[in-house]
């Protein structure tokens, strides 16, 4: 029916699909049937993963001979193959892509772009990037992959999906589900905010892809994610004082207390205070002793006061440290028992506020600098920001603060009226 089929292209490329036999080293009689692809005199097999005995294959037309079941079956299904690679040679030129043999031999076998896997994208994101994100980040990502692969388990009843395959339902679908995940306990995992996350680490991911020409169309294209704004939990001066006031017999519960106060005075991070040590610490042009450190974070340079209250406790556990370059300067926890200890000093306290170790930079931007009349721009430097509109996401002016302006600007207003009304009467007399 068919012979080797020769074309030449508009392009001027020659392109070529024939089929032919090897024996069989272990049955002689038996013949394995490949293709050939042959681009510009390049050539490129695949073995179809079929064979026949070498009485019944007729090498003048590289088809089955006969016309029993078993050879029109193979004969229909090597039709099928030969429309296929042509199929492909079509899509490269469609796709304005380079046509070779191997190309060609790529997109039949599905190992090429257009084949990628949702897997294989995620994989290829998390190899390249860890070298690039920190730790906490690429952590996140891997929550993110979690959520994924079980989405696809249960949801899609898949393993994996092809790039191809997603679409904007699929990012609707997997909204819903982040949104009904629930644990063991039947509790709700995520907040309106937890599921965006992670459908925002899913979009860089996909836009990675779409980057690296796998993904052909953006499934994110319609979808928009929608935060909802909250007020971050800062604790005000009373509670501050309260914490600082009280003492723990309990020694993991006072060391967290005071890692915890040592970062609401100097608005390090947990990790920031947890890998600071003693080398960290010079004198600065006032020659007051200073923090200079870089935020594990952002990688920004931080260089930040010590306050009073923040040297005290750093006094307070010098034997701990033992002044050593390497060693911690204090004894924190990991972030897991810090935040858990912190709720147990909330409760003992009195302080109903879901209290965790990140609330003390919240605390340091709005109670202890912009509180007490800290221009923005240089809380924003102490906190280690690239931006100042980040600043303002953390930072807030609190009540106390506005009333005591508006008060001045009152005491101000008075002061002008009266200086008026002196002058009025100098010039009436």
């Amino acid at each position: 029916m068919f012979n080797e089929s020769f074309l030449k292209m508009q392009t001027s490329n020659t392109f070529s699909v024939v089929f032919f036999t090897r024996k069989s080293r272990s049955k002689p009689q038996e013949l394995f049937i490949y293709a050939r692809i042959t681009v510009n005199g390049k050539r490129s097999e695949i073995s179809l993963k079929r064979h026949v005995q070498q009485r019944d294959w007729d090498a003048s037309k590289n088809r089955g001979r006969g016309s029993s079941y078993p050879i029109r079956t193979l004969n229909k299904y090597l039709d099928q193959e030969y429309s296929r690679l042509l199929d492909c040679h079509k899509q490269l030129l469609e796709e304005s892509k380079i046509v070779t043999a191997n190309a060609i031999k790529s997109r039949y076998l599905g190992a090429d772009d257009t084949h990628k896997t949702l897997n294989e994208l995620i994989a290829y994101h998390n190899t390249n990037m860890v070298t690039v994100l920190k730790q906490g980040t690429m952590k996140n990502y891997y929550t993110t992959e979690r959520y994924l692969h079980k989405f696809l388990k249960q949801k899609q009843k898949a393993k994996d999906i092809y790039l191809k395959q997603l679409n904007y339902r699929f990012i609707i679908d997997f909204e819903q589900y982040l949104r009904n995940y629930k644990n063991t306990n039947k509790q709700l995992m995520l907040s309106n905010n937890g599921v965006m996350k992670h459908l925002e680490r899913f979009k860089k991911i996909i836009n990675l892809g779409i980057k690296l020409e796998w993904v052909a169309k953006n499934p994110f294209t319609q979808f928009q994610l929608k935060f909802e704004k909250y007020d971050r939990q800062y604790l005000s001066e009373r509670e501050l004082q309260l914490i600082e006031g009280t003492y723990f017999n309990n020694d993991r519960l006072e060391r967290v207390k005071d890692c915890f106060l040592f970062s609401c005075y100097t608005g390090l991070s947990y990790v920031d205070v947890k890998e600071l040590t003693h080398n960290q610490i010079t004198k600065g042009i006032d020659n007051n002793y200073w923090i200079f450190t870089k935020r594990e974070k952002t990688n920004e340079t931080v260089k930040v006061p010590i306050l009073p209250q923040a040297m005290d406790i750093i006094n307070k556990y010098r034997e701990h440290s033992g002044n050593r370059t390497g060693k911690p300067l204090l004894p924190l926890s990991s972030n897991q028992k810090a935040n858990k200890y912190l709720k147990e000093i909330a409760t003992a306290i009195g302080i109903h506020k879901n209290i965790t170790f990140h609330v003390a930079r919240h605390t340091f931007a709005t109670t202890v600098m912009l509180s007490n009349g800290v221009p923005i721009e240089t809380v924003s430097k102490l906190l280690g920001h690239a931006k100042l509109s980040t600043t303002q996401i953390y930072a807030r002016v609190v009540e106390t603060k506005i009333s005591e302006d508006i008060n001045n600007l009152l005491i101000r207003f008075k002061t002008k009226k009266e200086q008026s009304q002196i002058i009025n009467k100098t010039y009436n007399f």
